[in-house]
């Protein structure tokens, strides 16, 4: 079974590196490009056979250690 958790900054948080990637963009001449809110996707491989039982461990471990839950906010999807 493989889980994807998608971290990103909660909104009203500043994003440094979503606004240099909006600012290339634009030096770039992609001038349709407004604001960039740049996150991070995890993958896991996880030896659950029951679906609910891997998303309780999953939200455990973002909130333990994938995602800093005081700026951050995070999803999970298990994949089976």
């Amino acid at each position: 079974m493989k889980a994807q958790v998608i971290v990103r900054l909660k909104e009203g948080v500043l994003d440094p590196q979503g606004e240099a990637v909006s600012h290339a963009l634009n030096g770039m001449g992609y001038d349709t490009v407004g604001a960039v809110r740049q996150g991070k996707l995890i993958e896991l491989e996880l030896s659950d056979t029951d679906a609910q039982t891997a998303q309780n461990k999953v939200k455990e471990m973002c909130e333990k250690l994938l995602a800093n839950t005081v700026i951050e906010s995070y999803t999970v999807e298990i994949l089976t």
